[in-house]
């Protein structure tokens, strides 16, 4: 009997050491890889040595215990694990100058404000403009965030294999260019930033709204966008559509606690208790975005704020001002000319109008061939639809988008709208 209980304790040991683990894994590797690239500036040799750090972890952290400090132990094992990697290679790679003062003190000449900095310029390192746009995003999401090919490829309605293509070439490129791992010059950072911009949101939207799995938002993936959308804000005090990025995101993550229900399934917009939205992040967002506004300085990421702002200041989804928001999507759209955009501002046409004149416009946005592989757009459809009482084209658009959709609380809100035509 003892033994059975020393057993099951000892299983209940390991799974709690598994799980910590875990979450070390799911908060730091990202930081340790950026980090652990400084050292011979190649990226897969740096996500090498970054595995075999958590693999010695896993073994000797079992056995002694876990570090009070698991980041700089993390840190200094990958560093010598990258170490052995370039010295059994060392006639095929090019060392840091200052390599010789590495092998003596185990670190590089480095400071903790560097440290910090070390996403910030592994971000500007992917977004350079050496590389294509597309090549920018797909890399920065795979090295910076860490998600995988296949969610990235659905992000961005591509096959897996044309993204992978892309972040194997965009690697090579940085190699043989020795483009440096470095946040630029002060005069040349308001060129790159616009790609910089684009990857940070991609990154909040992969956890505003995860592309896969079985849980909707990832708010390691929202918090870390929001934490380098602040960098930025340092960086660039100047440039306006970092505080409208900063502002937007702030605005859609105020409304993180009411999304989802406590089993997981998501809630709808107009079905959110907005009493539970964060009134600290709302009074932030709106405040980052009056200079823009002022100065007449205003881009897309600002835009999409103000359109979030109307929406935090409405008590409830009746009250809401959707001629405003109309008004600011015309404004938007020709800023950013996009399906998607067009898509938004449908919905919010047929809010002011009627379901039929928003239907019209998702009918013209898919009859030019755009958005049809996308779900949004037919489960909007759908809606629209089933708003207007023609339940048989709104369960094929519910099919539709249900086909398109790898999203389990998504999947499942989709088949509890099928089952509700079907009462």
């Amino acid at each position: 009997m003892l033994s059975k209980q020393v057993t099951a304790l000892n299983e209940d040991i390991k799974s709690d050491f598994r799980k910590t683990l875990d979450a070390i894994y799911r908060n730091e590797s990202r930081r340790l890889l950026a980090t652990l690239i400084r050292l011979p500036g190649d990226f897969d040799l740096a996500e090498e040595s970054m595995h075999d750090a958590f693999a010695a972890a896993q073994t000797q952290w079992q056995r002694d215990g876990i570090p009070d400090n698991p980041r700089a132990w993390l840190v200094s094992t990958g560093r010598f694990k990258g170490i052995d990697h370039l010295g059994r290679n060392v006639r095929f790679v090019a060392l840091p100058d200052d390599f010789d003062n590495y092998l003596e003190t185990g670190s590089l000449d480095t400071d903790a404000e560097d440290i910090e900095d070390d996403r910030l310029r592994l971000i500007f390192t992917c977004c350079h403009p050496s590389l294509s746009s597309d090549a920018q995003v797909a890399l920065t999401l795979r090295e910076v965030c860490g998600l995988t090919t296949e969610e990235i490829a659905h992000a961005f309605l591509l096959a897996p294999t044309t993204v992978a293509q892309r972040i194997v070439r965009a690697k090579g490129k940085i190699r043989d260019a020795h483009i440096p791992y470095e946040v630029p010059a002060q005069e040349y950072l308001p060129d790159r930033l616009d790609p910089v911009l684009q990857v940070v949101y991609q990154v909040f939207n992969e956890g505003y709204s995860a592309s896969t799995g079985k849980e909707l938002i990832r708010h390691d993936f929202s918090g870390e966008a929001i934490r380098l959308g602040r960098l930025l804000i340092e960086l660039l005090p100047e440039e306006t559509e970092v505080s409208g990025l900063l502002a937007l995101m702030l605005l859609h993550d105020s409304r993180r606690v009411t999304r989802t229900s406590p089993d997981g399934d998501l809630i709808l917009l107009e079905e959110q208790d907005r009493s539970l939205w964060n009134r600290q992040q709302i009074a932030e967002g709106s405040a980052l975005i009056k200079r823009p506004f002022s100065s007449h300085s205003i881009g897309p990421y600002t835009l999409q704020a103000a359109i979030a702002v109307v929406h935090a200041e409405a008590s409830s989804a009746n009250e809401t001002d959707w001629t405003e928001i109309v008004g600011l999507y015309d404004l938007l759209l020709h800023a950013n000319n996009s399906p998607v955009v067009e898509l938004n501002r449908a919905v919010a046409v047929a809010m002011r109008d009627e379901p039929e004149a928003g239907l019209a416009l998702i009918d013209a946005i898919l009859s030019r061939g755009e958005l049809r592989d996308y779900h949004m757009a037919h489960s909007t459809r759908a809606d629209f639809y089933h708003r207007l009482g023609r339940n048989r084209q709104a369960k094929a658009a519910y099919q539709q988008a249900l086909s398109l959709t790898r999203q389990e609380p998504k999947r499942r809100f989709l088949e509890r709208r099928l089952a509700e035509l079907k009462k």
